[in-house]
């Protein structure tokens, strides 16, 4: 998804792009000091997401809520809780009220809900894997996991492990994102194969064992596993 920060505290600033940076699904386009630098950009492009602090010069969060239509999705960023009720009937995504950790942020992310795409029907369903000077065809389906160990990826089937140097990143956007989810700073893995999830551990067919990263733990077992 595509997201923009309109905050006018560069501490705020960092710490958002840190946390953005950190989500896979999340791409940044833009940093505004102000609602009115940020009103410009959306005439003329669009987003999936907002970031949104209250207290901003020369207009506030609020009154750019309610002076600008249509808006992309809207997470409120403030150091004040007075203007929670109200930014609810305005029908934010959520309210952070700062400060706020990585964890408190991804339960927000994990609300927003992605624009619907006709990309879906175009999924394929193989992939060329680049091992050594060899490009291998793989049946999407038939991949398990993939884990990230070093300065290459490893691409697990249930016969068979190919290696690739290609990065973590560069198959969670080439992978269909309702199949493959991360879970882990260095794993992915086909939510289909699942059989089983034990406290922070998934097993997967072919007695695999994938251990759950804190902080990936509650937005998996929420919003994948329905949990």
């Amino acid at each position: 998804m595509t997201c923009i920060i309109i905050e006018d505290q560069p501490p705020a600033q960092r710490i958002l792009k840190k946390y953005i940076d950190d989500v896979d699904f999340l791409n940044l386009e833009g940093v505004f000091s102000d609602a009115i630098k940020a009103m410009d950009f959306l005439k003329d492009n669009t987003v999936d997401l907002m970031f949104l602090d209250i207290h901003l010069p020369k207009i506030s969060g609020i009154e750019f809520l309610k002076s600008s239509k249509p808006l992309p999705q809207v997470i409120l960023t403030t150091a004040f809780s007075d203007y929670a009720l109200e930014s609810y009937e305005l029908n934010v995504v959520d309210y952070l009220l700062k400060p706020f950790s990585f964890q408190r942020f991804l339960q927000a992310v994990s609300k927003v809900t992605p624009k619907p795409t006709e990309l879906s029907a175009q999924v394929p369903s193989e992939i060329f894997i680049k091992s050594g000077y060899e490009h291998i065809k793989v049946v999407i389906d038939d991949i398990l996991f993939i884990a990230s160990d070093s300065d290459y990826t490893e691409i697990m089937t249930e016969n068979k492990k190919y290696v690739s140097h290609e990065p973590l990143r560069h198959w969670i956007e080439v992978l269909p994102q309702d199949q493959f989810y991360r879970i882990h700073k260095s794993y992915i893995l086909n939510i289909q194969k699942i059989k089983k999830l034990v406290s922070s551990t998934v097993y997967l067919q072919g007695d695999f064992k994938i251990p759950i990263g804190r902080v990936y733990k509650d937005n998996f077992t929420k919003n994948i596993l329905k949990l």
